[in-house]
């Protein structure tokens, strides 16, 4: 930690990664030279083909940040460190406590500043770390998604709606075909 003349604070943190969804990166013939890596995705041209991956699972990586450094831009930096071309809405920066045996997650807003928070809750990782995870806020952001994806998202509900659909006919088959089988057993009368 590093204190500059402007009053914030240099330093680093260590943020967890949570993903359990895959993530897109640009897809090439050659492998990306070290510095295709340093520039980042998208400085320059567009990115025409992705291919998808699971990160490790619990991954950890270090950020070196400003004590003004906002969650938005750490969820940005961490996505360009792996070269990640998805929306950096797609995803949220945590913090995590551990208390009392019971562990804390809280999301942090795009404005919070991790280092300043880092610097408040003291040296214990168990008092507070940090989780980069997807955005589950419950309300969808369709716009964060490419138009293949949102495709491939029409073709999944197609899919599961067809085979609820014959789930229900299936049911109400058997229930009207019993029910025949006991008015043909029942003597008229």
């Amino acid at each position: 930690m590093s204190l500059n003349k402007d009053g914030s604070y240099t330093g680093f943190i260590k943020v967890q990664l949570k993903l359990v969804r895959p993530v897109s990166v640009p897809s090439s013939k050659k492998p990306p030279s070290l510095q295709d890596a340093r520039r980042g995705p998208g400085r320059g041209t567009a990115v025409k083909r992705r291919t998808s991956f699971y990160l490790p699972k619990d991954a950890v990586k270090h950020l070196h940040v400003l004590s003004r450094t906002r969650a938005r831009e750490v969820i940005e930096a961490l996505l360009r460190k792996f070269l990640v071309v998805d929306d950096p809405r797609k995803f949220a920066l945590f913090e995590r406590a551990e208390r009392h045996g019971q562990v804390y997650l809280r999301k942090l807003s795009d404005d919070e500043q991790p280092l300043r928070l880092r610097l408040l809750a003291g040296p214990s990782e168990k008092a507070l770390s940090f989780v980069l995870k997807e955005n589950d806020s419950g309300e969808v952001n369709w716009d964060a998604f490419s138009m293949p994806e949102l495709h491939n998202f029409l073709r999944i509900l197609q899919r599961e709606e067809e085979e609820h659909l014959r789930q229900i006919l299936q049911k109400y088959s058997y229930c009207r075909q019993k029910i025949q089988e006991a008015l043909h057993a029942c003597p008229l009368g």
